[in-house]
């Protein structure tokens, strides 16, 4: 048997009546794809086989109660079939409770599968909130249901668009309680994260920033002292390390910096802080057309012992079920989680913190 060193990357298909699997069916009919990785959807057979139908795909469907079943062969998708939601209660653009039972148990399966070592690296298609909420899951998000179910404590989101990064302090909180979280010990434990992702991409020495949380830095006290009190402190401990840390960096700027080449990553306070200039970079919308051109970047999970990366946008129901979603950040997603399945040994990324 010929040994086949690329990456097994499990790919959760995310809420049924949205577009997670239109988008997987579209990444899975790509050579690209397969050269790099062996891919394997975790979700229901049947729903996938109508995303294929609808999209116009000319590829086969072949479910699969066990890894060691997939063929991984280009032109049919494997598909690990959990048989969670029949075709006949699939309801595109609608919250249910039944989809996001569905959608909660695909995710908790490919993390089962990758604590297990069956799969190299995660990817996860879009979920909705409130129809996991609405099934009994409460959670604000997939980062959130990966660290309970790794029993992982020390976790942040690092959202990626090409060279443009950012790791993030907190996220799904409100602005209140987003700034009384930034802590010394925090900001010093999302720039060790972020460095040792870094290091996993296979950079030597990374350049992290690290974004003040008031206007111009708190201006010496003037609008704040968080800046000085609390990052200032986590960046001077960070560089007794060995990390090339600078900041705190007015937030207005340091993005600028970043896109022109002067650092790697950002670490940003809070969820807007981060998400909104990355998501300027990586969305492009046409009001002409009313189309998203561009549906660019990822989303990462440092701090697990096991490797998350997933599309950077939601369900967006209102196209779920057309055939008309873009599945460029899907593509990239299982680009970069391959890339850092590939590179997990040179850092301690996938170690359980």
């Amino acid at each position: 048997m010929i040994n086949d060193e690329r990456p097994i990357v499990g790919i959760s298909m995310g809420d049924p009546g949205g577009i997670g699997p239109e988008i997987c069916a579209k990444a899975l009919a790509l050579k690209d794809i397969y050269d790099i990785c062996r891919p394997l959807v975790v979700g229901d057979a049947e729903i996938m086989g109508d995303a294929v139908r609808f999209s116009r795909l000319a590829l086969d469907v072949a479910a699969c109660g066990k890894v060691a079943e997939a063929s991984f062969r280009m032109g049919a998708i494997d598909v690990f079939d959990l048989k969670r939601l029949a075709l006949a209660d699939l309801r595109h653009k609608e919250v249910t409770a039944g989809q996001g039972r569905a959608s909660f148990a695909y995710v908790a399966k490919v993390i089962e599968l990758a604590m297990a070592g069956e799969i190299d690296a995660t990817v996860t298609g879009p979920i909705n909130k409130a129809a996991i909420n609405a099934a009994g899951y409460h959670y604000a998000g997939h980062t959130e249901i990966y660290a309970e179910l790794t029993r992982t404590k020390n976790y942040s989101m690092m959202l990626a668009e090409g060279n443009f990064r950012v790791a993030h302090v907190s996220t799904h909180v409100s602005l209140k309680e987003a700034c009384e979280r930034v802590k010394k010990d925090r900001v010093l434990t999302v720039i060790r994260l972020a460095h040792s992702a870094l290091k996993q991409l296979g950079m030597e020495s990374p350049r992290i920033a690290v974004a003040g949380l008031n206007p111009h830095c708190g201006e010496g006290g003037l609008f704040g002292n968080e800046d000085d009190q609390q990052i200032a402190p986590a960046v001077a401990d960070a560089r007794t390390e060995g990390i090339m840390a600078e900041g705190p960096l007015p937030a207005d700027t340091v993005f600028s910096k970043m896109l022109g080449g002067m650092f790697d990553l950002v670490v940003v306070m809070y969820h807007d802080q981060g998400h909104i200039p990355t998501k300027l970079i990586g969305f492009q919308y046409d009001d002409k057309t009313g189309t998203w051109g561009q549906m660019a970047g990822v989303n990462v999970t440092l701090g697990l012992p096991i490797i998350r990366v997933s599309v950077d946008h939601g369900t967006a129901f209102g196209k779920a079920g057309e055939g008309r979603a873009n599945p460029q950040s899907m593509i990239e997603a299982i680009k970069l989680a391959t890339r850092l399945a590939a590179g997990r040994g040179r850092s301690g990324l996938n170690k359980t913190t």
